[in-house]
């Protein structure tokens, strides 16, 4: 997360979503610095922040969640970082989320997994993230798919002049092509069911070459069983080691 008192605006971010690159152009051009966790949630901030924090300006993004599953899978493949092997990246990834991630790329490798076999295999419940616990109440969400442009829309709202255009950092290794062409018939009608909730209420709409995708009923309505579960996991269990606040405000720490 990251935050600029001058400037008075709070960024929070989202995996997967651009989001490195955002925070990169904040921290060098525009007053900003980490405060709490890389990925803590507005609720997260709201809980450290003052009275006159609380009225910054917020923005975050949000992603396809096809092109996400497809990045995912990429990073898995590619083992990005040695994330999933190299001892010391095991030792500070000990989220339940590390863990399963570990988990996912170890049956990956044993079973030469391609992207169908590993979105029927991992993704059976609707999709969702932790966009449903804030973003609703932010003043503005950023898509990926038109990010740089939104950045600056963003920045014209804080009433700030833009240094440069957002530049792309942090490319996913394996993502030559775009995410389409790794949906087999398969994978799509599982897209359907997993993904097709979350994005009617983000405004994604499938690809048109895939022609007439219905959602059903019974997918919509499960998201919004285990929604419940799921955001009292991402609200109180995901992270446990907030920054006390100090007498100035939000305190910055180093990432983890």
């Amino acid at each position: 997360m990251i935050i600029s008192h001058r400037h008075r605006y709070v960024f929070v971010e989202m995996p997967r979503t651009g989001s490195r690159a955002v925070a990169n152009e904040l921290e060098e051009f525009y007053d900003g610095h980490e405060i709490l966790r890389k990925h803590a949630t507005f609720s997260d901030f709201l809980r450290q922040a003052t009275q006159d924090e609380r009225t910054y300006f917020s923005f975050s993004s949000v992603r396809n969640p096809l092109d996400v599953a497809v990045t995912r899978y990429a990073h898995l493949r590619a083992n990005k970082d040695n994330r999933f092997t190299e001892a010391r990246q095991i030792s500070i990834r000990n989220s339940l989320a590390s863990k399963l991630e570990r988990r996912i790329y170890r049956w990956m490798m044993k079973n030469d997994a391609d992207f169908e076999a590993f979105l029927l295999r991992w993704y059976l419940l609707p999709y969702d993230t932790w966009t449903s616990l804030d973003h609703r109440r932010l003043d503005l969400v950023m898509r990926t798919e038109t990010l740089a442009d939104d950045f600056a829309r963003a920045l014209e709202r804080i009433g700030i002049e833009p240094a440069r255009r957002l530049p792309v950092v942090n490319a996913t290794p394996g993502r030559e092509s775009d995410f389409v062409s790794f949906f087999t018939p398969k994978a799509i009608a599982r897209a359907a069911w997993v993904f097709g909730p979350y994005m009617r209420e983000w405004g994604y709409a499938f690809p048109e070459s895939w022609g007439t995708i219905r959602v059903p009923w019974w997918s919509r309505m499960l998201m919004r069983i285990v929604r419940v579960p799921r955001m009292i996991y991402w609200k109180f269990f995901r992270f446990a080691d907030y920054v006390k606040k100090r007498p100035g405000g939000l305190a910055p720490n180093p990432r983890s």
